[in-house]
């Protein structure tokens, strides 16, 4: 089985992280950022496939002195595929988008995805005017990621990492949503009713 182990990148991710607020996309994403830490910066999605990347965008304009990074999947980001380009319209220079493609959708069967059958997210993050996109198939690569992740850069950033598909032992972050949306608010200082 070749390919990165899922849980190991997301980790390494995440060590670094410093002020940076995480979105995750659905299923395995999110398990991953929780099983690396529970904290109140994590904002973790729930029942809205394909808009990680479009809510990242929307945090990284609400607060442009934070690094926003977002953490999802190969077929989350598919699902989200026109968001690529609104996000490399509006170039935030805080946003990093990291794409775990194991190239399978795994939460409904470990079906081939797109990506799995030679689409390249990277390519089209490309296409749609990102400062960086490149891919990652090594520990080397994701140790250069994490190195940048964390620093404003030119417009947004798009990482994709290949990893094995395989399925985990899922770590439930909460499920309710008023909950995660009120931590996260209190977190930047908002209001949270």
């Amino acid at each position: 089985m070749s390919g990165l182990d899922r849980r190991r990148v997301v980790e390494a991710l995440l060590a670094g992280r410093g002020d940076a607020l995480v979105v995750t996309g659905l299923g395995s994403p999110s398990y991953d950022v929780h099983a690396a830490g529970d904290v109140p910066a994590n904002y973790y999605l729930w029942g809205a496939m394909g808009s990680a990347s479009l809510v990242g965008l929307g945090l990284a304009q609400a607060q442009p002195g934070k690094p926003v990074l977002v953490i999802t999947g190969d077929g989350e980001q598919l699902m989200g595929l026109g968001g690529l380009a609104t996000i490399g319209i509006a170039a935030p220079d805080n946003l990093t988008i990291v794409v775990i493609d194991n190239g399978h959708f795994g939460e409904t069967g470990m079906q081939d995805s797109h990506t799995g059958l030679g689409i390249a997210l990277d390519r089209v993050a490309a296409a749609c005017n990102f400062a960086v996109a490149r891919t990652a198939s090594s520990q080397a690569d994701v140790d250069a990621i994490c190195a940048e992740a964390g620093r404003k850069a030119a417009g947004p950033r798009l990482f994709v990492i290949k990893v094995k598909a395989e399925n985990l032992p899922r770590s439930l972050p909460p499920r309710d949503a008023v909950f995660i949306k009120n931590r996260f608010r209190a977190h930047l200082g908002l209001a949270t009713a």
